[in-house]
């Protein structure tokens, strides 16, 4: 079927022609009012979503100055040991002051439903401020330890020297001390020789201790340049095998103590030898065979401790 143009009435009246204008105008308008209420829908959501957006970031943003609040304290707590070095610094309560101050921008974020782009700014400003205030603490509690360091050194260093000082004075002491008794024991009263014999009654050698009627002990006492020289009153113990002290004339001092002696001899020393001193008991009681014990003493020395064999 062709179209034709031919039969087209295009001779439009003017009313008609006004009719038509009216329509196509208020079509339009109605196409202008819908997009413009379109595009207002539009950017409606567009502003939200940015605004749910905006919220995210700071949501996020809160949460990392949180985590990184929590690692500060964390390494802030690692010197907590060193906090009575510098309780008298300000660094401590400075560091207390901000350390308040986030704590409590971080529970007025999390209250609020809708996050402050300004109060994030703030908690992130304080954030800084602990972060320099724990490098000056941290470089202080450096710088206390290198100190400290350095003292305890030297202080090594002076107790070394006094310990060596001490070692020294120690030693010479105990050289004083053995010398003073070289020079002591120098003095003392030497006796060579010594024997016990029991004798009879006419003075010979008894074999039998049993019948023995003396006992005669026999000693040379050497020179000795270093002895002082005058009168030495020596004393004679003589332990029997069963343990009883023989005799008695008499007690002396020996190392404090006062001893009983078995028998007493005063000898004049001159210096010289003195060859044959002979100390002599009267037995008293019956003898038995065995290990008897002779001591002698003199100026508060022990001279000999000797044991014999007297058999039966």
């Amino acid at each position: 079927m062709k179209f034709d143009l031919k039969n087209l009435d295009l001779n439009l009246t003017p009313d008609k022609m006004k009719k038509v204008v009216i329509i196509l105008g208020a079509a339009f308008v109605v196409a202008i009012i819908a997009i413009i209420v379109s595009l207002s829908i539009m950017g409606g959501k567009v502003s939200e979503m940015a605004a749910e957006n905006e919220q995210l970031q700071l949501t996020n943003e809160q949460l990392q100055l949180a985590g990184e609040y929590k690692a500060l304290n964390d390494e802030f707590v690692q010197y907590e040991n060193q906090a009575q070095k510098l309780a008298s610094d300000s660094i401590v309560m400075k560091y207390a002051a901000a350390k308040s101050k986030v704590e409590k921008l971080l529970q007025e974020l999390n209250s609020e439903k809708k996050k402050s782009a300004a109060r994030i700014r703030e908690l992130q400003s304080e954030i800084e401020t602990l972060k320099g205030i724990l490098r000056h603490y941290v470089a202080k509690i450096d710088s206390l330890g290198k100190e400290n360091a350095g003292l305890r050194a030297e202080n090594k260093k002076i107790k070394d020297r006094n310990v060596q000082l001490s070692n020294r004075v120690e030693e010479t002491t105990r050289k004083n001390e053995e010398l003073s008794e070289r020079m002591t024991l120098a003095e003392k009263l030497n006796v060579t020789g010594v024997t016990l014999t029991p004798l009879k009654k006419n003075g010979k050698k008894e074999k039998n201790v049993t019948k023995a009627k003396q006992l005669m002990l026999t000693f040379t006492i050497p020179q000795n340049n270093s002895t002082p020289v005058g009168e030495k009153v020596i004393y004679m113990r003589i332990t029997s095998p069963e343990g009883n002290l023989l005799g008695n004339s008499g007690t002396f001092t020996f190392e404090d103590a006062s001893l009983q002696c078995t028998a007493r001899k005063v000898v004049e020393y001159a210096g010289e030898e003195i060859a044959g001193v002979t100390i002599y008991w009267d037995v008293n009681t019956v003898l038995t065979p065995g290990e008897y014990l002779v001591e002698l003493f003199a100026d508060d020395y022990r001279l000999t401790s000797k044991k014999f064999m007297l058999k039966k």
